[in-house]
């Protein structure tokens, strides 16, 4: 099998400067992300058969998952 190459407008992406304002909005998405995955790693008990991923919302003030607001 031969393997193919990505087209020549594909290979190199150039590399974009961002925004201050992007730049903050990144670093606080991430300290969020860091903040849920810490939170649920502390909480992690038993495991849910057939129940919801993260946090139960009524008991852990969770009512988004993943930055989702979900509406249940």
């Amino acid at each position: 099998m031969e393997e193919t190459k990505p087209p020549a407008a594909f290979a190199e992406t150039p590399v974009r400067k961002l925004s201050p304002a992007a730049e903050r909005a990144l670093a606080e998405a991430e300290a969020r992300r860091g903040a849920i995955d810490a939170k649920t790693a502390e909480l992690t008990g038993a495991r849910e058969i057939n129940g919801r991923g993260g946090l139960e919302p009524v008991r852990y003030d969770d009512w988004e998952v993943k930055g989702i607001a979900s509406d249940f």
